[in-house]
């Protein structure tokens, strides 16, 4: 069963870079990430900027993810085998 992993922010804004997220701006300890669709609209995602996230924020953000990115490839990045 897979598991999630420990990542920092910095990994998790590395890995939503690769999916086209550009962080846009910072107000105090969070990222806001932004893309454009395809079809235009603009999605969003705010990341805490902390050296260790507890499970419960990276699961949070993965499920926030999902909503915008194909969940096998998400998947592969945020869980482990």
């Amino acid at each position: 069963m897979p598991r999630l992993r420990r990542l920092s922010s910095r990994e998790i804004v590395r890995i939503l870079g690769d999916f086209g997220f550009k962080v846009t701006s910072m107000r105090g300890s969070h990222a806001k990430l932004v893309r454009v669709s395809q079809a235009g609209h603009r999605q969003i995602l705010i990341v805490p900027m902390h050296n260790s996230l507890p499970l419960g924020t990276i699961s949070a953000i993965y499920r926030q993810a999902s909503q915008f990115l194909p969940t096998d490839d998400l998947r592969a990045a945020f869980f482990t085998d």
